[in-house]
């Protein structure tokens, strides 16, 4: 299962970014393909909070706008939302001790426990996922 950071969401919709064109050709490949695609509620509401935020730079859209995309994605036939389970906790305390996540990491740490708990590879331009053992984890923009 392929798992999304916002990161690369946010590059395949804004067309502004000097990373978009290689994200949207990726993003349309892997949605479009058999293999499944895990969206975390978290990449969900990272991506809708930067994208309807007017007074951050890039391409932004409306309310209406931004959950239609969304809406889009779970209209394929391979994409999932992904939540936590039971092992969620373990994994998850783990990825915090083991990746020493402070602060801001914490929400990495979530990230990176609900991809182990669904068996995944996290996608990310992130290098900071790099810190969690057992995470299998790619930057598809390199």
């Amino acid at each position: 299962m392929i798992v999304l950071d916002a990161n690369i969401l946010l590059y395949a919709y804004d067309a502004s970014s000097a990373k978009h064109e290689r994200a949207r050709v990726w993003l349309e490949r892997v949605l479009s393909e058999d293999e499944l695609v895990g969206i975390p509620w978290q990449t969900v509401s990272a991506f809708l909070r930067v994208t309807t935020n007017p007074n951050l730079p890039g391409q932004r859209f409306t309310c209406e706008e931004a959950v239609k995309l969304v809406d889009q994605w779970l209209q394929q036939p391979n994409v999932r939302f992904l939540a936590a389970g039971e092992e969620y906790w373990p994994l998850l305390r783990y990825m915090i001790v083991s990746g020493q996540a402070r602060g801001p990491m914490v929400s990495d740490a979530q990230l990176a426990a609900l991809t182990l708990e669904y068996g995944g590879v996290f996608y990310s331009t992130d290098r900071d996922f790099a810190r969690f053992p057992k995470l299998r984890w790619s930057n598809p923009l390199d």
